[in-house]
């Protein structure tokens, strides 16, 4: 992937807001990316110093790798998660 790709994703992954949230597919395609996946392998590689933990699974739901780390980090910005994902 490329550098212009890569940091189109993380200025939208910036862009949120502290206590707010999106999916992989709404980063992907604010980042105008066809894919959710690429999403997340940009973050893995390249995302330890922006707010990744704001972006979760479309479900809601946090990433089992790193489903401690990332749901306490959006409780402490005020985003409840509930048994693990985002309320609807």
């Amino acid at each position: 992937m490329d550098d212009e790709t890569v940091e189109r994703v993380r200025a939208v992954v910036v862009a949120i807001p502290p206590g707010e949230t999106a999916s992989y597919g709404e980063v992907a395609a604010r980042a105008g990316l066809r894919s959710p996946r690429l999403v997340g392998r940009i973050l893995a590689m390249d995302g330890h110093d922006i707010p990744w933990h704001r972006v979760l699974r479309a479900d809601g739901s946090c990433a089992p790798h790193i489903a401690v780390e990332q749901s306490a980090r959006p409780r402490a910005e005020g985003v409840l998660l509930v048994d693990g994902r985002l309320p609807r």
